[in-house]
């Protein structure tokens, strides 16, 4: 059975994650819908996101390959992140450390991705990918993210 970290963090709003559920979802084929990312939770700085096991995100042995979990080790704290941010504020990796310790050959991958540390201008986060159905941890990842907020003038 999968344990969820999602508990420790704060429900957001019913528009905050309808905005956020859409993230890899829509009409236009960003990164994040182009390997196909879903969306299952977003909470105050955290967020639990689906890679499905298919074809594109293979490798040629079969087994999913390192740089779609390394993307969903990442892209789960977008919306982590992007919840806690003022609006209008951009924010990218700044460097990103991702330990693979188990292979996937036919099972999903979920990833929880917490805030660990926020400041003004960079924020601190873990992630963690497991197999779907097993819960066997399969990659973890370590990232720093550089967060511009929008300037206003009065």
């Amino acid at each position: 059975m999968v344990t969820s970290r999602a508990g420790e963090f704060e429900p957001v709003d019913a528009q905050t994650e309808a905005r956020w559920r859409k993230f890899a979802a829509g009409t236009d084929v960003n990164f994040p819908r182009f390997i196909g990312l879903q969306i299952e939770d977003v909470r105050h700085g955290y967020c639990r996101m689906r890679l499905p096991i298919r074809s594109e995100v293979k490798q040629a042995h079969g087994l999913m390959h390192g740089g779609a979990l390394a993307s969903l080790l990442d892209s789960v704290l977008v919306p982590a992140i992007g919840v806690t941010v003022p609006p209008g504020s951009t924010y990218s990796t700044v460097d990103l450390h991702v330990q693979f310790l188990d292979a996937l050959r036919d099972e999903d991958a979920v990833a929880e991705g917490w805030v660990v540390r926020q400041g003004r201008r960079t924020v601190f986060g873990e992630s963690e990918a497991r197999a779907a159905t097993s819960g066997r941890l399969v990659a973890k990842a370590v990232l720093t993210y550089s967060v511009r907020v929008p300037v206003i003038i009065a």
